[in-house]
């Protein structure tokens, strides 16, 4: 993670865009490129959805190496390690969805 985040503030760097990139910037760019993921699969079936071609997995590949670009430049910005947010993150909706209620159920926690 530290290689990509240097390659990323190098690149960035090289073109004077730091200036562009405040978080509130960069959360917004972040949900465009959530979306343009979104637009892959919009009018898919469940199983369209799950057999997309090699061209389509290439375009939604591209996308979601936006969605962390954007996201390894956001994190940097607030101070955040991702890999220690994503752990955290896990332990918690552990704690939210005990496996012996939730296993099998696509239920909201406020739902069971």
């Amino acid at each position: 993670m530290k290689e990509l985040t240097q390659k990323i503030k190098q690149f960035v760097e090289e073109r004077d865009w730091d200036r562009f990139h405040s978080p509130k910037n960069l959360a917004m760019a972040l949900s465009v490129e959530v979306a343009e993921v979104v637009e892959h699969f919009q009018w898919l079936s469940e199983a369209e959805s799950m057999g997309i071609s090699d061209e389509k997995k290439t375009e939604v590949r591209d996308e979601l190496g936006d969605i962390l670009i954007y996201l390894v430049q956001l994190s940097s910005k607030l101070g955040i390690d991702l890999i220690e947010a994503a752990h955290q993150k896990v332990d918690k909706n552990a704690l939210k969805y005990p496996r012996e209620r939730v296993r099998g159920k696509a239920l909201k926690y406020s739902e069971y």
